[in-house]
């Protein structure tokens, strides 16, 4: 089959699972966790039994054919691969890694949870520290969804160069990268507790980001 060929096809294919993904991303963090503060326990329950596992079904897997197709992507470019590319590769790896090692574990147990108390059984003590262990990572994702979403367009459109000329911006940015992973694994979520708080936070870390990139 023609590399061109290919290529267009694994970008096709990352915009539909990347979509899938982030666009469910984002209704969990500014939708459903919204709802649940409100809602009675018994609709959570119900929603964690019916709703959340079909929502991370998409979720998950969407987030796996984004690594692959990505992963496609960035084989075809090689020696064309620059800075931007990079620094967005890596936040679109780390929040993939979040999903499927840290979110759908920790879900998965709240889900099982959730069940038993639907069935008239008693709650999973290990829910009560799985759940803030999910929505920080989630969050953690939300922070990154913004500066991944605008080193991948300016990748394109706007790039700052390639590796060898641009080392040192890299390296600033993936310790700054790195740090705030370790939050997402063991720190607390700070001002990213509200849906205000994520996004502002997120378009904070887009231009510390971009100006490490630009003026290192």
């Amino acid at each position: 089959m023609d590399q061109v060929l290919i290529d267009y096809l694994a970008r096709w294919g990352h915009f539909l699972a990347g979509i899938t993904w982030i666009g469910l991303l984002y209704y969990f963090n500014f939708v459903q966790g919204e709802y649940f503060k409100e809602a009675d326990a018994s609709s959570r329950t119900d929603a964690f039994t019916k709703l959340v596992p079909r929502a991370l079904w998409w979720f998950r897997w969407g987030a796996m054919f984004t690594f692959l197709t990505g992963l496609i992507m960035l084989g075809f470019r090689g020696a064309g691969v620059t800075v931007d590319i990079t620094v967005g590769a890596v936040m679109g790896t780390l929040m993939f890694l979040n999903v499927w090692l840290i979110i759908w574990p920790n879900q998965k147990i709240v889900i099982e949870s959730n069940t038993r108390v639907k069935a008239g059984g008693e709650a999973l003590p290990e829910a009560a520290g799985a759940a803030p262990k999910a929505a920080l990572a989630s969050r953690t994702n939300t922070l990154f969804s913004i500066p991944m979403l605008f080193f991948m367009g300016s990748s394109a459109h706007y790039a700052h160069g390639g590796l060898n000329s641009n080392t040192t911006a890299l390296i600033v940015a993936l310790v700054i990268i790195a740090a705030i992973e370790l939050n997402g694994i063991f720190g607390k979520q700070g001002p990213m507790t509200t849906v205000r708080g994520v996004i502002v936070s997120g378009l904070v870390l887009t231009a510390i980001l971009w100006g490490v990139v630009a003026m290192l």
